[in-house]
């Protein structure tokens, strides 16, 4: 795992090897600070709270961005504070917490599964409650139900939890009913943001050239996936995201196909 880099004033970004995970930090410029996303292995966030230690910042609030096991993760060592998500995050991690556990153990085995995805609903659903700077969420239902990009307008950086990324396609919620298009709708609302620079999930982080590319390639992949089942990204993917994008291009196709006969 990379240590923790600060990308810009008060803004910390720790990369771990497995999925290229990005855990980020927003200081509160009085020794506290918002952890968003830690992840993945108990090794990394057991040194992402060491790195916290040696700048003496200590957690005052943790966010998840949406209900996937590697978005859900805590530990101990990084205190008990209030770990906030959307409402319909907390729902879908509450429902689904068997498998979701499952997942980790499999993956990233050895995490305090009594902390794992303890989370609590955002009072208010448009921003995250804390003394640092402004932290505005964006709820939409790409990706995930519930599924939250963290936008700071003070340092124009966004969190974009799993999408906005250099290294994958983007994912969809195939149990919803119009995946392609709930992704298409989160991409507009993030497109309006003045984003100076983006954090994905995994992935390298971007300046605002890039991630207005990154928000085009992944329209451009959606357009592509409802005209047939070739993937035609120039992102490097992975075997794995090869094997989804197939999956999803199924999908799509019976969708349509379903949609034709009635």
């Amino acid at each position: 795992m990379s240590r923790l880099t600060e990308i810009s004033a008060g803004v910390l970004v720790a990369t771990g090897d497995l999925y290229v995970t990005n855990s980020t930090i927003v200081s509160d410029g009085s020794g506290g600070c918002l952890v968003i996303d830690p992840a993945v292995t108990v090794a990394e966030v057991a040194g992402l709270a060491e790195d916290l230690r040696g700048l003496a910042l200590r957690p005052r609030v943790g966010f998840a961005t949406h209900p996937h096991w590697d978005h859900l993760l805590w530990s101990s060592e990084l205190g008990d504070v209030p770990r906030l998500a959307s409402p319909l995050t907390v729902t879908n991690a509450e429902r689904e917490r068997a498998g979701l556990i499952e997942g980790a153990e499999s993956s990233a085995p050895g995490h305090d599964l009594e902390l794992f995805g303890r989370l609590t609903p955002l009072g208010n659903p448009d921003e995250i409650p804390w003394e640092g700077p402004a932290a505005v969420v964006v709820t939409h239902q790409g990706h995930a139900p519930g599924h939250s990009a963290v936008f700071f307008p003070g340092s124009g950086t966004l969190v974009a939890g799993d999408m906005c990324s250099d290294i994958e396609v983007p994912l969809l919620d195939l149990d919803q009913a119009d995946p392609v298009g709930d992704y298409l709708a989160a991409l507009d609302r993030l497109a309006e943001l003045p984003v100076e620079r983006v954090i994905p999930g995994h992935g390298g982080i971007g300046d605002g050239a890039e991630f207005l590319r990154r928000i085009e390639l992944d329209r451009a992949y959606l357009e592509n996936l409802r005209h047939g089942p070739e993937l035609r990204d120039p992102r490097p993917i992975a075997g794995w995201l090869i094997a989804q994008h197939q999956t999803q291009a199924a999908w799509v196709a019976n969708a349509a196909a379903r949609a034709s006969e009635s």
